[in-house]
């Protein structure tokens, strides 16, 4: 099975660096994993989008897979409550 390229939009990144450390490694570890395998067991497809969402916790990490080129695109990261808003 080949290997995705994981690319984090910057407002990801910044969302990231804003969440204390113990979560921001479990986060972290969580996107690496979806270089192996970007449709986890847990992994929801978003109705009204072409995005897919895991869980890390209270934090929920929304990306999409670009399966022609090998490519996961983490777009959000944030706490459940507030990560669905603007959207």
């Amino acid at each position: 099975m080949a290997s995705y390229k994981i690319v984090i939009k910057k407002s990801a990144a910044k969302e990231i660096e804003n969440i204390d450390r113990k979560d921001r490694i479990r986060i972290v570890e969580k996107i690496q994993s979806l270089s192996v395998d970007p449709r986890p067991q847990g992994s929801k497809k978003l109705s009204a989008q072409e995005k897919f969402r895991i869980r890390q916790g209270n934090y929920r990490i929304l990306y999409q897979i670009i399966d022609e080129e090998l490519v996961v695109s983490v777009v959000k990261v944030g706490h459940r409550r507030e990560v669905y808003n603007n959207e």
